[in-house]
């Protein structure tokens, strides 16, 4: 008889390690005596890299039962309403652009783009199609003080301090959901004659057995590397960054605005991160170590800080550095051990797509946890073919960034620029997007990280015009568009109105938090 799966072992804390103990028990929580516990090293520090993530951690902050206020507050968090690009285009007239976590206005079945294009394509792509763009631009919040938590006006995700965020879910996991924390380094990991894991030994002589085991170890690895078919496939050829240097810099007056949005400024060898939380901001120069000399991507990034933060002296800052090979596992559950986070890969920070895959991962384990080991098997044949094709997708979709610039100021944007690195999906994108728009063909599955109208925001965004104008269709569409894009701007004179700043939003709920 196929043994059953009672014990779920999740080795590594950090942001990727309490996500998953967090979702996998509020999804089996009461159910057939499973036992989740989490194993952390008290000597690993969280890189603590990413800490933007996308609308999808309202509904995982809600599923696991978490209040929102409490993540404001804790955590110095504030709200990510998508992405500004400033200086990637080089195109004349293109000086910046949104890529708005809200699609298009009614985009199920009207494709603002094709209207757009076959009309001139004039003004700003994303002000036309979605209401979000004007409130970005204003500095607004995404929705009033007074409405219940995780509803919206439009669509957002939250920019978090990520050793407060671990901290919290630490807490809420072993308080209010039953996850036992184990607190210890791994010395050695058992085996099973038939290659599964059977537990890990601590250092101090602990001994952890489990039935399915969750790598969240970081680009250590430690659980999912020595098993076969876990080999690294690099993305390197495509996606050229791999290093970042990261800082943290505090407002130079405490009641300063907070931007709405991640902030991505294009640089001759990469790019410069900067995201507002409500008590500092955390800003990275992420380049390419083949392309730039780290003391360069310093004094770009220290430049930077001194024109965008007055009153603050870049050199007195703590600055870190951190290596990265870009690429992901050819498998990520084998047998019974499943990798999440930086285990299961990264390639870089842009679009923040990290914790999303790690949302993912723990919701697709929690939703069909295998309950015996004949089970697990197949449904590791089925994560893999997901988590692969997001991988895909996640490439293709980044690599476009960089492949439909005009900039040629550097080897580095050149050779981005060169189609012998896109990958041949995205070259086949790019030869239909000559005639026609992104749509839901370019994006057909309910899961997709990246909707069509992300293909389209950046596209279009970045002054990319095909040289095929696509057909408008009747006249009927035409007139449907026209009325859509003038409710949409309507729509955005109301909530530039009645939306408050994101400074103020921040400051009510953490103050409804702490009352």
């Amino acid at each position: 008889m196929s043994r059953p799966i009672r014990k779920i072992v999740i080795a590594g804390g950090g942001s990727a390690g309490w996500i998953c103990a967090s979702v996998i028990a509020a999804h089996t929580r009461g159910g057939d005596g499973i036992e989740i516990s989490l194993v952390e090293s008290p000597d690993i520090p969280i890189i603590g890299v990413g800490e933007g993530t996308w609308p999808s951690m309202r509904k995982t902050l809600q599923g696991i039962g978490l209040p929102e206020a409490s993540l404001i507050r804790a955590c110095g968090a504030s709200f990510k309403q998508g992405t500004l690009f400033r200086g990637w285009s080089g195109r004349n007239g293109c000086n910046d652009y949104l890529h708005p976590f809200s699609l298009p206005t009614q985009y199920a079945d009207l494709n603002p783009a094709k209207v757009w294009l076959a009309h001139g394509a004039r003004g700003d792509f994303a002000e036309l199609v979605t209401p979000q763009a004007q409130v970005i631009r204003k500095g607004l919040a995404p929705r009033q003080a007074s409405a219940p938590q995780y509803a919206f006006s439009v669509n957002y995700g939250y920019h978090f301090d990520a050793a407060g965020f671990a901290k919290l879910l630490h807490r809420h996991a072993t308080k209010n959901l039953g996850v036992k924390y184990i607190s210890g380094n791994i010395a050695q990991i058992e085996s099973l004659p038939d290659g599964d894991i059977a537990a890990l030994q601590l250092s101090g002589g602990e001994r952890i057995a489990g039935d399915l085991f969750i790598d969240c170890t970081g680009h250590k690895a430690l659980l999912i590397s020595g098993l076969p078919g876990s080999k690294l496939r690099p993305a390197r050829d495509t996606l050229f960054n791999d290093r970042a240097i990261a800082v943290q810099v505090p407002y130079g007056e405490a009641d300063a605005p907070i931007a709405p949005v991640t902030v991505a400024t294009a640089q001759p060898a990469g790019w410069i991160w900067d995201i507002g939380l409500s008590r500092r901001r955390g800003i990275g120069h992420v380049h390419s170590s083949a392309h730039c000399e780290e003391e360069d991507a310093r004094a770009e990034l220290e430049r930077y800080i001194a024109q965008s933060s007055p009153g603050i002296d870049p050199a007195g800052l703590d600055y870190r550095t951190i290596d990265f090979q870009p690429g992901h596992r050819e498998r990520f559950w084998i047998r019974n051990c499943v990798a999440a986070g930086l285990s299961a890969g990264f390639v870089e920070p842009l679009e923040a797509s990290a914790l999303v895959l790690v949302e993912q991962s723990a919701a697709f384990i929690g939703e069909q946890l295998p309950r015996e080991r004949a089970i697990m098997d197949v449904l590791a044949n089925r994560f893999n073919e997901k988590m692969r094709y997001h991988w895909r997708g996640i490439i293709d979709f980044l690599k476009l960034h960089y492949a439909v610039s005009e900039r040629a100021d550097s080897e580095y944007w050149r050779q981005h620029r060169n189609p012998q690195s896109w990958p041949g999906s995205l070259q086949d994108k790019m030869t239909l997007w000559r005639q026609q728009t992104p749509w839901h063909e370019d994006a057909p599955r309910l899961d997709e990280l990246f909707p069509s109208a992300s293909y389209q925001y950046v596209l279009y965004g970045m002054g990319y015009r095909p040289p095929h104008a696509p057909n408008v269709g009747s006249e009927a569409e035409r007139r449907r568009a026209d009325e859509v894009f003038h409710d949409i701007r309507q729509k955005a004179a109301d909530m530039t109105r009645l939306l408050p700043d994101t400074r103020e939003l921040v400051k009510a709920m953490a103050d409804r938090a702490a009352a």
